[in-house]
């Protein structure tokens, strides 16, 4: 019995070594299975020549395929960051990206590209496409109209920096539509606090149209809305100056015919009063 006892032993330990090699082994052919069956690699992108991509670039371009230029550009970016077509690629990436809607795409490629060619010659160029990207953006005027704002600051740019680009006569137009978005603005809200009673700030408003956005379709508006709101509060000067500034440069407007109505309801004229801010818009 001893013997046996002894032999059985043993048999238990031969086969306990068994089982660790062949834990070792499952493991050795699960970790290679990992390797093997995991996720796949990733692969490695082909590089092609600059001249090649920055061509096919060009032929997409000429095609309005748009979408895939911008791609080669950027993967020639990627794959030769020191190539000669670089400067290149970057401006065309901002019209491509224009052209696609992509409009913050573009403005962010006008940005980078201005910031590493600033002397270069077709930054006029560029700062013109990055107002067009916001000029594109504008909202209707019950919006906020911080992106009107955006295109005025880039045109004025490039108006200041480059007068006699050829770019810049367009950005002037633009800029009196941007103004013009801005100012409608604020007579949206102007008209608003009027329409509720609120007086004081419908004055604000609309004086602010009359001091920032004199050029805009909506100063004469605004001149009527000051002689109407100042009234309502019985700030008859103020109301009196504010007709009498829209007769001096307005004679013709109807929005003059309205507030001499208005003031000639309650035995009132237009009349100048030099005291008053809106005094110093009288022209001629």
């Amino acid at each position: 019995m001893t013997g046996l006892f002894v032999n059985t032993n043993r048999s238990m330990g031969s086969f306990s070594r068994v089982a660790r090699i062949a834990a070792i082994g499952l493991l050795a052919v699960t970790l290679a299975g990992c390797d093997m069956f995991g996720a796949p690699k990733v692969k490695e992108e082909t590089i092609i020549p600059p001249e090649t991509l920055y061509a096919a670039a060009i032929k997409d371009m000429d095609n309005q395929r748009y979408v895939t230029a911008v791609a080669n550009l950027e993967k020639l970016e990627r794959q030769h960051p020191y190539s000669d077509y670089t400067e290149k690629a970057k401006l065309m990436q901002v019209y491509g990206n224009y052209r696609v809607g992509k409009f913050d795409e573009a403005i962010l490629a006008a940005d980078r590209y201005v910031a590493l060619y600033p002397t270069n010659k077709e930054v006029p160029y560029v700062l013109y496409l990055k107002g067009n990207a916001y000029f594109a953006q504008i909202k209707d005027i019950t919006r906020d109209q911080q992106i009107s704002k955006d295109a005025i600051d880039t045109y004025t740019l490039l108006i200041a920096n480059y007068p006699k680009s050829e770019y810049a006569k367009d950005a002037k137009e633009k800029i009196l539509v941007a103004y013009d978005q801005m100012a409608g603005k604020e007579m949206s809200v102007g008209r608003y606090y009027l329409g509720n009673g609120q007086y004081a700030a419908a004055i604000n408003r609309f004086q602010a149209v009359t001091e920032q956005f004199q050029t805009s379709t909506h100063i004469e508006e605004a001149l009527y809305r000051l002689t109407e709101a100042n009234l309502a509060l019985g700030l008859v000067g103020e109301a009196q100056t504010a007709a009498a500034v829209l007769g001096h440069n307005y004679p013709a407007s109807s929005w003059y015919k309205q507030a001499v109505t208005l003031l000639q309801k309650q035995g009132l004229a237009p009349q100048m009063n030099e005291g008053s801010k809106l005094a110093t818009l009288k022209r001629g």
